[in-house]
């Protein structure tokens, strides 16, 4: 239920001259998924959720922004004498699952969670695993083993996958397989050792992240998350799907801010005149994350068997007026591609509780 965990609401408290970047630290660091902003006297000053910090990046911010502009500063909180059940229809209520305490000077005091572990909520919703991909880039690792078998921190990337979701309440999995699906299949069954429902589609040729999506049948009822096979994430799929509905969607693609120096100082010129210098200027971006979120409409798109990827799915999404949007991600996030990330995945992987 809900209550004050007297250790570890201090560890969530940060200062209000922190940048964005210090702010997802705390989050990741600490797993109680807020962040409590304070002055000098440990006053509150306001509060930061993931939900603040992708709505900041979504305006333009950037990880070493102050977090000033992020800041939730009429946060709800409650007095520390109040009942824990009043705490909790008040969480309920509001839908939130941490409630600071303040004492009568506004001083932080504690930190109520909902802590109703066991209690996740099962969602009915599909996820697709995108497995069927040669992985010739990290051969001879792949010679005889699929990518997503391949070991990370004692067990397959797939796994790693499905576990992380499961524990999010989804239970109905659907893998798309080709190279070697066979291994991949033996591996997983139906799914039941792990408590869950898996499903596969099988390729007889590449069809692409978004082709393989045309051999569903049934079509799902409810949005959907597809993600690639070879991506470790600490992303929460249940976040990007809410986000996914509540923005009222056809396709939403998940996405990291990729940032590039340039090495040489950059002159701007307009002819052979000189109209101004910038040293080492910064380019920013976002790239694609290879985890999405979409409407089963949005399959009416695609060609039964016919090759297609993503992008040019949302491409054909955003010519035909259909909603496509980001969902701007700052989770610790690693693309398998090269045996230099592989090198790298162990590491990648936290231990679960």
């Amino acid at each position: 239920m809900a209550g004050s965990k007297v250790m570890e609401w201090r560890t969530a408290l940060l200062s209000a001259s922190a940048s964005i970047e210090q702010a997802i630290e705390s989050l990741n660091t600490t797993g109680l998924q807020i962040v409590l902003i304070v002055g000098a006297r440990g006053e509150l000053i306001g509060t930061i959720t993931d939900g603040d910090i992708r709505r900041g990046l979504l305006r333009g911010r950037t990880l070493r922004d102050s977090i000033d502009d992020v800041i939730l500063r009429t946060p709800l909180v409650v007095p520390p004498d109040m009942k824990g059940d009043t705490v909790i229809q008040l969480m309920r209520a509001n839908r939130i699952h941490q409630l600071p305490a303040v004492d009568d000077r506004g001083t932080v005091v504690g930190l109520h969670l909902w802590d109703a572990v066991g209690e996740t909520a099962m969602r009915p919703n599909r996820m697709v695993v995108m497995a069927g991909g040669l992985g010739t880039r990290l051969q001879p690792h792949t010679e005889n083993c699929p990518k997503p078998l391949l070991p990370v921190a004692g067990k397959p990337m797939l796994e790693h996958i499905l576990e992380r979701a499961k524990a999010e309440g989804f239970s109905n999995f659907i893998i798309s397989i080709r190279y070697l699906g066979k291994m991949i299949e033996d591996y997983f069954g139906d799914g039941e050792k792990w408590g869950i429902n898996i499903n596969y589609l099988r390729e007889d040729q590449p069809l692409g992240t978004a082709g393989a999506l045309s051999l569903l049948a049934p079509v799902p009822t409810d949005p959907f998350i597809i993600t690639n096979g070879d991506v470790l994430t600490d992303i929460r799929y249940g976040e990007l799907l809410d986000f996914h509905v509540l923005n009222n969607a056809d396709a939403t693609m998940a996405v990291r801010q990729y940032e590039w120096q340039h090495p040489f100082g950059v002159v701007e010129t307009n002819g052979i005149d000189i109209t101004g210098f910038e040293e080492k200027p910064i380019y920013r971006s976002h790239v694609n994350a290879g985890i999405y979120a979409l409407k089963p409409s949005t399959l009416k798109y695609l060609v039964h068997g016919q090759h297609c990827d993503m992008p040019t799915l949302f491409r054909n999404l955003q010519s035909a007026g259909e909603r496509t949007i980001v969902y701007p991600m700052h989770e610790p996030w690693l693309d398998v591609g090269q045996p230099s990330d592989y090198a790298k995945a162990s590491h990648a992987i936290a231990p679960r509780s």
